[in-house]
């Protein structure tokens, strides 16, 4: 059996990312010099949205792009392909060569993915720094990785499931926590 809460719904998303915007601009003192990427699938939205908050506060855009991490996570077999750095922008010509890199993906877990994600940016260039920024934090971490941004920190436990849906791919934004409840005979 499982129970399912809503832990974030629209305007809560919407808060969070507002926020995050404005703490990327006075953590790095403006946006010259910083690079947005959204690590496949659900980041990608999220860093396109701070991208647009971004400049809608300070009237100025930021190369925002996507990575597919795939091929190098280490708990799934993959074809070794390493990640296209040329479609990292898609048709922009953009270098993360001694850029500031905020890197965003939705759930921040055991930090596996985040590893992965700084990998296949390292075979891209050499960043200046690496910055991430999360949706939920949930703890557990298996890496030491910790996110520089965090919409919400969500404590759970290993039964839990935090679930992001977002528009541009469920159709509506909600981010819920199930967890697993045993049924006793």
């Amino acid at each position: 059996m499982n129970e399912t809460h809503v832990i974030m719904d629209e305007a809560a998303i919407r808060r969070a990312l507002t926020r995050i915007a404005h703490e990327i601009l006075e953590k790095n003192k403006g946006i010259e010099g910083c690079v947005l990427v959204g690590i496949k699938t659900r980041g990608v939205p999220l860093a396109q949205r701070i991208a647009k908050r971004i400049f809608e506060i300070e009237g100025t855009p930021v190369p925002c792009g996507e990575i597919d991490i795939s091929s190098y996570r280490d708990d799934r077999k993959t074809n070794g392909q390493a990640v296209d750095c040329q479609k990292l922008f898609g048709d922009d010509q953009v270098s993360i060569e001694d850029k500031k890199v905020i890197l965003f993906d939705d759930v921040l877990y055991t930090g596996r993915t985040i590893r992965a994600a700084m990998d296949a940016l390292m075979d891209c260039g050499r960043p200046q720094m690496i910055q991430l920024a999360v949706l939920a934090d949930r703890g557990h971490r298996e890496l030491p990785i910790r996110a520089d941004y965090v919409g919400k920190n969500v404590p759970t436990s290993k039964t839990e499931e935090i679930e992001v849906f977002l528009s541009e791919i469920d159709e509506n934004d909600v981010v819920r926590i199930s967890s697993r409840r045993e049924v006793l005979a």
